[in-house]
């Protein structure tokens, strides 16, 4: 699968795995210090060998985030999620973080760079399963964040805000919330417009959230937070 003298994907999954349950000290420093000691090494390895690597971690050993930091680092892996594959690395996403993690690294990235369709993101909005409509509100993200290649798409994120503004399920109501605040930085009239169109069913943290961050700029002031 590759000519730069690597391991199988499957040996050096195990490789990664044995190195992390070594460290001494499991912190964000040693996670991001293994993950790119691992990124450096596949760099220039074909993106069928990151992507047998990334799945190998993922659902072997459980390595969510690291798997997908992986295929992001990776520019032809990346390039090479189309719906397909982003339904099947999402697989088992059940928390927050695993969620987010999905969704701010992968499919929002994927939908930004036009390597999936509307459509897809639009099936997720639909989901029974909480955590792909939330998926589905966090992916809109990508577009509105200018340090990582956003540059605003006000009807693409409005669109899925509007097809979730009456969930009230706490963790679709926080991405709702996070979606809404993401988009102030490029069209703040067209959230206050959103914000007063569907006032009577929104929740309420998205109203305190999203109207705190019209006025002032931030999340919770008190907190001094976005």
């Amino acid at each position: 699968m590759n000519n730069l003298d690597l391991p199988s994907p499957v040996d050096l999954a195990s490789t990664f795995d044995t190195e992390h349950r070594a460290l001494n000290t499991h912190n964000t420093d040693t996670e991001r210090a293994i993950c790119r000691k691992y990124s450096t090494l596949v760099r220039k390895a074909p993106a069928e060998y990151v992507m047998a690597f990334a799945r190998q971690l993922l659902f072997k050993y459980g390595y969510r985030w690291q798997a997908y930091e992986l295929i992001a680092g990776h520019k032809t892996a990346f390039q090479s999620l189309h719906a397909d594959e982003l339904e099947e690395l999402g697989q088992g996403i059940n928390s927050w973080w695993s969620t987010d993690s999905f969704a701010r690294t992968l499919s929002g990235p994927a939908w930004r760079d036009g390597q999936i369709t509307d459509e897809l993101i639009v099936e997720w909005a639909k989901s029974t399963d909480l955590w792909w409509r939330r998926a589905a509100l966090v992916s809109t993200v990508a577009f509105n964040i200018r340090s990582q290649g956003g540059k605003g798409d006000v009807p693409r994120t409005l669109s899925i805000c509007r097809m979730l503004v009456a969930d009230y399920e706490d963790m679709v109501v926080k991405g709702l919330s996070w979606a809404l605040r993401e988009l102030v930085y490029f069209d703040l009239q067209a959230v206050e417009g959103f914000i007063r169109e569907h006032e009577h069913v929104l929740a309420g943290r998205v109203k305190r959230e999203v109207g705190s961050k019209l006025r002032t700029g931030l999340k919770n002031p008190r907190r001094k937070s976005r």
